[in-house]
């Protein structure tokens, strides 16, 4: 056991709260790993707000990055020392985790979701009482966190930490979701509806592979304009017309649409925004969604839900981290850090728009 410093959900859409809490030692297949950073992302917040009363005091956090303090007696390939992302746990025996498709195992929601580990433990106490943790295998809202080492990617050391933690969901979410699920030919149009980290992380693969046109909606002016940096040729306002303006960027519709806000109204101009036989990928937490069955049946749209862009993270963050190193994938210009003491700050400034990609820092 040992102390940590973490920021405690008390009850659900209760503010973070930083407390002392003690952490056990990694279990044999485990890891121990010390914050360096931790991204901040949407489904943390929507998540904190929802979560049941009974599985708190929780600690979320769930794109860490960090050093290797400690590993497990039958953990191979990670040794202390070294520098990791944190990403998702899954089984690695499962149909699903065989096939590649890990954020789809059978034990995703036990591994990620429960509050623990699948078999209900947790690693984390409060004055001598279980606190809940394990959100997507590793409670990274901490200065430690253990993990399975199935959720640990090495990277190399010189790769900023700040970049290193958003790759865990929200990179690998929006660039996972162009490159493993829809794999746009060089040339076709793809629509990005919202440009949050998610969004603008699936820009950013779709111009490093060539679709043309690119186009972004956002409602704020700061996002677009970073959108339009990064390659997009145009960036909208949704609104009124919205539809129409995208079909008229496209030459009649976009081959693809990618919808990270989870409106069900937004994914509704999705369809209208796509060409016969387009594509459009589901990517936010949202509400249900009623489509038009003829609107789709007669365009031959198909619909993708799609989880942590459908990556087998072992396989996929290093071709991330290569077009990082090319210049093809700058996640870094959606980075703005700020100590974890200022989770608050953050998570205000990601509410107001003014920050794409809050990212905690720990000293």
């Amino acid at each position: 056991m040992r102390r940590v410093r973490a920021a405690v959900t008390e009850a659900p859409g209760a503010p973070f709260t930083l407390r002392d809490a003690d952490i056990e030692d990694p279990r044999p297949y485990e890891v121990l790993v010390r914050m360096t950073a931790v991204g901040i992302c949407h489904t943390d917040l929507t998540m904190r707000d929802t979560w049941p009363r009974r599985l708190t005091p929780m600690v979320f956090g769930h794109e860490g990055a960090g050093r290797v303090e400690a590993v497990g007696a039958e953990v191979t390939g990670i040794a202390p020392g070294d520098h990791v992302c944190l990403t998702f746990a899954s089984c690695g025996a499962c149909e699903q985790c065989a096939a590649g498709h890990p954020a789809y195992c059978h034990s995703a929601r036990a591994r990620n979701l429960s509050g623990g580990r699948d078999d209900g433990t947790t690693p984390l106490s409060l004055d001598g009482t279980p606190l809940r943790a394990g959100f997507f295998g590793q409670s990274s809202f901490a200065t430690h966190a253990v993990v399975h080492e199935r959720g640990v990617v090495k990277v190399d050391s010189d790769l900023p930490a700040t970049v290193v933690a958003p790759l865990g969901c929200g990179g690998q979410t929006g660039a996972g979701t162009v490159l493993n699920r829809l794999r746009p030919e060089p040339g076709s149009s793809l629509v990005v509806l919202g440009a949050g980290g998610v969004g603008l992380s699936a820009l950013m693969a779709a111009v490093a592979v060539g679709c043309d046109p690119v186009v972004a909606v956002d409602p704020v002016a700061s996002r677009r304009a970073l959108a339009t940096a990064l390659g997009a040729e145009a960036a909208l306002a949704p609104g009124d017309g919205l539809v129409a303006a995208l079909r008229d960027l496209t030459g009649g519709g976009a081959h693809h649409v990618v919808e990270t806000t989870g409106r069900p109204e937004m994914a509704r101009r999705a369809v209208g925004a796509l060409r016969p036989r387009g594509e459009l990928a589901l990517l936010g937490l949202g509400g249900e969604v009623t489509f038009d069955v003829m609107g789709l049946l007669a365009k031959g749209v198909r619909v993708h839900g799609v989880i942590e862009g459908d990556s087998d993270p072992g396989r996929f963050l290093p071709e991330l981290i290569s077009l990082h190193r090319r210049g093809l994938f700058p996640l870094d210009r959606l980075v703005t850090t700020f100590p974890f003491e200022d989770i608050d700050a953050a998570v205000a400034a990601m509410g107001d728009g003014s920050v794409v990609k809050p990212v905690l820092t720990f000293t």
